[in-house]
């Protein structure tokens, strides 16, 4: 027993004098000694993702009117031709109407891939325009038509067999400049994301 205390005894002061010994040890000359990198400066954390400037606000309605479920959200890609789903899905039924979300010209009405989409490029969003499109959609306009926010673009059309968007019921909501895929919640300011009342605004220039 008393050879066991000794032991520890001389273990304990073995390991004080080499704590003693590393704290005097300046950083660099610890990396020497133990092969440890010496620690770097605390890490700030980065800046908040800021919204993307390309993008600006400038839609002032839903594609369906009034603030829908988004039953699957957006999630780009990580390579060009990576998995991903390059918009959002709104939950809609068919002959659900679909609407312009700010003014712009049809650049396309027709099907693709077996279903209808419909596409708008937005006025005054720059060069190339911002283009929004929509599918399933039974379109009612023509390309080269000039629509208005709120106006109606067609209907929900029913779901094709094997579509990669919208396994049951609903509108697939898209947004790209040039052939960049952009995030179309992005068009919408806080008030519309938010789901607040509406408000009737004042008619001017009615002449009565």
């Amino acid at each position: 027993m008393r050879a066991k205390r000794c032991l520890r005894t001389w273990l304990g002061l073995l390991l004080g004098l080499t704590v003693t010994v590393l704290g005097s040890l300046t950083p660099s000359a610890l990396a020497r000694t133990t092969g440890l990198a010496p620690p770097g400066p605390p890490r700030s954390p980065g800046p908040p993702a800021a919204a993307d400037p390309t993008v600006p606000t400038v839609a002032r309605a839903w594609p369906l009117g009034v603030r829908p479920s988004v039953v699957r959200g957006w999630d780009p890609p990580a390579t060009t031709y990576g998995r991903g789903h390059r918009g959002v899905d709104l939950a809609a039924a068919p002959g659900t109407p679909v609407r312009a979300v700010a003014p712009g010209r049809v650049s396309f009405a027709g099907r693709v891939a077996g279903r209808g989409v419909v596409s708008v490029e937005l006025t005054g969003t720059g060069t190339p325009p911002l283009r929004t499109t929509y599918g399933p959609v039974r379109a009612s306009v023509e390309k080269g038509a000039e629509v208005a926010t709120g106006e109606v673009l067609g209907t929900v059309d029913t779901v094709e067999p094997g579509s990669p968007h919208c396994p049951t019921s609903c509108l697939h909501w898209g947004l790209l400049r040039g052939k960049t895929y952009l995030n179309p919640l992005s068009l919408l300011p806080p008030w519309l994301l938010s789901g607040g009342p509406s408000r009737l605004l004042p008619v001017t220039g009615l002449q009565r």
